[in-house]
């Protein structure tokens, strides 16, 4: 079996130094959006500079890869706290299918909110090249 390591390593927003207390969740759905694992949530990114909040931080799936259901996708949603609403906000979200699940590096598209976990009205973020960069480690067990 085969547990699956990602390391979130960055994300490209135009306003990024703008975001306060910025945070990625982390959660594995399925075709339906029903959860197929526990929601993680990353510590407040590590620094923000121009174009980038860097996380350099790694999340473990709690499930085995040939365990997740066909059509499964993992998402990332960018959250940061907007004081003059005192609450914290979703910016955008990506998200990563089972066919993308792989060792090494993978620079996915944003897109805008609301997140949608089905997939079905899906809007890209920007035009501007602007993507979560992660980096893939597969554990064999």
């Amino acid at each position: 079996m085969t547990l699956l390591t990602i390391r979130i390593e960055k994300i490209g927003l135009k306003d990024a130094g703008q975001c306060i207390d910025p945070y990625i969740t982390v959660s594995v759905k399925d075709l339906n959006g029903i959860d197929l694992t526990p929601v993680q949530d990353t510590p407040v990114a590590s620094r923000k500079e121009d174009t980038y909040v860097h996380f350099n931080m790694d999340i473990e799936l709690q499930k085995h890869v040939e365990k997740l259901t066909k059509g499964a996708a993992i998402f990332f949603e960018f959250k940061h706290y907007k004081p003059k609403k005192r609450f914290t906000s979703t910016k955008c979200f990506a998200f990563m299918e089972m066919d993308e699940i792989k060792p090494g590096p993978i620079v996915i598209e944003l897109y805008k909110k609301p997140t949608d976990f089905k997939r079905k009205k899906l809007q890209l973020l920007t035009k501007k090249p602007l993507y979560l960069h992660l980096h893939q480690t597969l554990h064999k067990e």
